[in-house]
């Protein structure tokens, strides 16, 4: 759906917007390093992560924020519709090394979770879960529609 075909109107309270699956590798958490600067041996570092009690390399929070927000973005048609995005992390994302393969899956779906007519924004509501359990919580994204 482009952003010129998302109308406040056209929704409603509880409306799915849709799912996302993100693959998550080890060369994809190389690779945020290098985007982000973050270089946390706890993002490549499998025995450093465990010494200090995590269950192995674990993915970024803000990959797996970026990430999640990618259904918003996709859906709205225009990254610059996303006027604020907010979330807690309650879990992390261990990504194990599977030479390549994806080491850990995260479900996103979000619906729609509150409407402003006034103010024209739809606030979007994310699940975010890995194995069923819910990385990231309270995850909201506001949009700004025609």
């Amino acid at each position: 759906m482009t952003k010129s075909a998302l109308n406040i109107a056209d929704l409603s309270v509880g409306t799915e917007i849709g799912t996302r699956t993100i693959e998550i590798t080890r060369a994809d958490l190389v690779k945020y390093a290098g985007a982000s600067g973050d270089f946390n041996p706890i993002h490549w570092n499998e025995r450093f992560a465990r010494e200090v009690e995590l269950p192995g390399v674990i993915a970024h929070g803000m990959f797996t924020m970026g990430a999640a927000v990618q259904l918003v973005t996709d859906w709205a048609g225009d990254p610059s519709a996303v006027v604020s995005y907010g979330t807690r992390f309650t879990k992390p994302v261990p990504v194990a090394d599977l030479d390549g393969e994806p080491g850990a899956v995260v479900e996103v779906t979000g619906v729609v979770g509150a409407l402003d007519s006034d103010a024209r924004t739809a606030r979007i509501d994310l699940t975010v879960t890995l194995e069923g359990q819910k990385v990231l919580v309270k995850a909201q994204a506001l949009v700004r529609m025609a």
